[in-house]
């Protein structure tokens, strides 16, 4: 991989006319199937038969990008590294350094000291990221479920703020 190939990069949308096909083809299949297309999808060269198939991850990419796109948005691509160090970790998951190593002291995040300093794997961090969101809906869904016809946004909102607290508050006891 070069230098290059690593670096940060923001895409800004190429115009209507460039995302429009693409998303519009995304929905008239999913309007005539009930689905979203199967990652069956190419990237092919100038020359018949010079093509590659699409891995699922990078269809995925491709479909988030173009929405985000399509509606105006700029898309940065960041690759980032299988293992992290603690700073970088806290950001992902939207806390502090401290907190997130009170979280690998208490074993609730896996990490590696090969020297003086802790590297955790992005894998283990996204999976506690995901767990974290899990817990969070089932405290929401222990409260009831929103029905906008019977409250409004402000109220919803009230409860799942309380709904976090319940889990934070389970987190820092458990």
């Amino acid at each position: 991989m070069t230098t290059r190939a690593a670096a940060q990069d923001t895409f800004f949308a190429p115009g209507v006319r460039g995302t429009g096909e693409v998303y519009d083809f995304i929905e008239a299949h999913a309007a005539k199937t009930g689905s979203r297309p199967e990652p069956h999808f190419y990237l092919s060269g100038p020359d018949a038969g010079d093509q590659v198939e699409l891995p699922h991850e990078i269809y995925e990419i491709l479909v988030k990008a173009v929405d985000a796109m399509r509606s105006g948005m700029a898309v940065t691509i960041t690759p980032n590294s299988l293992t992290m160090t603690t700073q970088q970790a806290a950001e992902l998951l939207g806390i502090t350094r401290p907190t997130l190593v009170k979280l690998l002291d208490e074993g609730k995040i896996p990490f590696e000291k090969p020297n003086t300093h802790r590297r955790v794997r992005l894998a283990d961090v996204l999976a506690y990221k995901e767990q974290r969101k899990a817990e969070q809906h089932a405290a929401i869904a222990e409260m009831g479920g929103y029905d906008e016809g019977k409250e409004g946004r402000e109220q919803a909102l009230a409860r799942m703020k309380k709904a976090r607290k319940i889990v934070a508050d389970r987190r820092r006891a458990g």
